[in-house]
């Protein structure tokens, strides 16, 4: 099965599927109707929605949602973390609502970088319920009151963090979670293989049509740069992969091919998602050194595009949607 994803994969970032393998090439039509499919339900989803049957949810705090057009990683969760810590700067204590994939690797990621601060983490697939819960047992802090609000600015933090109560939510892989309703849409996008084939999934990458970039305030390229670490051997697993008994063993066996192939124990490189997944497990790799690479948002500047820019632009953003009607 893994194999099988893995040439998925390569079909779904290939520019050119004359360059695929036969096996590849005789996978593409049905990944075809697949896909073809996929473009019906989703259609009929946003028509659904559009008509009213399938209703919105508003929530009495702003929403800023997080999301992606493609799979897989696109740097979501450190941009999560970035806007929790701007929140909070800012004077308003943020929830973050995540859907909690792989027993909520991210949710304990994000939980241990935000400690000791206001931000609060709810985890479940149907977030309006989780922020429900949470709005009653801290309280909100209603936007068209709040001095926060009113007055927000830059790294000025406002009394009222002393409370516990939410100011604003911030929705992990949102873009796609219709149910609630957006103030504002934050959109991550891989600058390495952005949108592969530009097809939907299964034959491409792609969650939606490129069309749907329209509704993103803000976009924000990641892997901008290409620098990074060298590495002489890699393994892929898919996101979220849960790691067992047999992915350790084969670990180990690459391990110790390279250790003879080189003279020297190699070091092991995995996400922080990853370990949260399972620390344990990781432990079957000894005496093999296991390093875990923490991520965080870093702005390269370029053409008057910085941090405190960017920092700009969400406060803009969010200020004109709060003024706008309900």
């Amino acid at each position: 099965m893994e194999k099988l994803r893995v040439l998925v994969i390569e079909i779904a970032y290939s520019r050119n599927h004359t360059k695929l393998s036969p096996l590849q090439r005789s996978l593409i039509p049905v990944l075809s109707f697949a896909s073809s499919l996929y473009r019906l339900a989703l259609s009929l989803r946003h028509y659904l929605y559009h008509l009213g049957i399938f209703r919105k949810h508003r929530l009495p705090v702003p929403v800023i949602s997080v999301g992606n057009l493609t799979w897989g990683g696109n740097g979501k969760t450190p941009m999560v973390e970035f806007i929790a810590r701007w929140l909070v700067d800012s004077g308003i204590s943020p929830l973050i609502l995540t859907r909690g994939y792989a027993g909520g690797d991210e949710a304990r990621m994000l939980g241990r970088h935000l400690l000791g601060g206001p931000a609060k983490i709810g985890v479940g697939a149907n977030r309006a319920a989780v922020a429900a819960a949470y709005f009653e047992k801290y309280g909100y802090v209603d936007p068209r009151s709040s001095t926060s609000y009113q007055r927000l600015r830059l790294n000025k933090v406002e009394s009222h963090l002393n409370s516990e109560k939410v100011g604003a939510v911030i929705l992990d892989d949102g873009m796609q979670h219709w149910s609630l309703h957006h103030d504002l849409e934050v959109v991550m996008v891989n600058g390495l293989v952005l949108w592969g084939c530009c097809h939907l999934l299964p034959l491409g990458p792609l969650r939606e049509p490129l069309t749907a970039l329209k509704r993103a305030d803000v976009a924000v390229i990641h892997h901008a740069d290409m620098i990074g670490a060298s590495f002489v051997d890699r393994l892929n697993f898919s996101d979220h992969h849960i790691f067992q008994a047999r992915d350790v063993d084969l670990i180990r066996r690459r391990l110790e091919e390279l250790e003879d192939k080189f003279g020297s124990k190699p070091v092991v490189v995995v996400t922080e998602k990853d370990y949260d997944r399972d620390a344990e497990i990781l432990k079957g790799l000894y005496p093999f050194k296991v390093l875990v690479l923490c991520s965080a948002l870093q702005f390269l500047s370029q053409k008057g595009c910085t941090e405190k820019g960017f920092k700009k632009l969400l406060e803009e953003s969010l200020r004109v949607k709060l003024r706008g009607p309900n």
